[in-house]
């Protein structure tokens, strides 16, 4: 069974944190951006309410490396960490395939530089529908449609045609989820 579920939608406005993600398939339990939030309980206590122990997490997945994006990493001892460059367990730094690497079975990194040159979209095939969890946008209105803080806008593009040729459903960075139509 795979699923993916929203713990935390985001802020947007004068707070800052990302939308935090959690992903099973198989034996994977992944969370997505555990960034900032007002109180570490914005997490745990979600995941406590699916059955889901910090030191049961084996991956954290980024989609870029701003805090509001990676800032709790260390709630999820157990886990390795996957961003677009490597994975890494404890002190060490190991290679991955790069784009297409698959963190599970049906999780699978594409990377989508444009809002950092490090971005990477986490992509799963649900049982449900296609996700893609990306900071190709900010928030569930796909606002703002130029990225403001863009190391290049024209890899955004390319990443966002890519991405709603294959989804379903985006998370976007700081937001709940919006349905991609074709």
């Amino acid at each position: 069974m795979t699923t993916v579920q929203l713990l935390h939608a985001g802020y947007t406005g004068d707070r800052v944190g990302s939308s935090i993600v959690l992903v099973r398939d198989g034996d994977a339990t992944v969370i997505v951006d555990p960034g900032m939030v007002a109180r570490r309980s914005l997490v745990l206590e979600p995941l406590a309410d699916l059955g889901v122990a910090p030191e049961a997490v084996t991956h954290v997945f980024l989609s870029h490396h701003h805090p509001d994006h990676t800032i709790n990493v260390a709630l999820f001892p157990n886990a390795e960490v996957v961003d677009f460059w490597a994975r890494y367990k404890d002190d060490l730094w190991l290679d991955h395939d790069g784009d297409g690497y698959r963190l599970s079975p049906r999780a699978q990194l594409w990377l989508t530089p444009g809002h950092t040159q490090e971005d990477a979209s986490l992509v799963v095939e649900a049982d449900d529908a296609v996700y893609a969890m990306t900071h190709l946008w900010w928030h569930q209105d796909r606002s703002p449609e130029v990225d403001p803080l863009a190391d290049d806008q024209a890899a955004i593009e390319a990443g966002r045609a890519r991405i709603l040729a294959a989804a379903d459903i985006v998370i976007p960075g700081h937001g709940g989820p919006f349905t991609v139509t074709r």
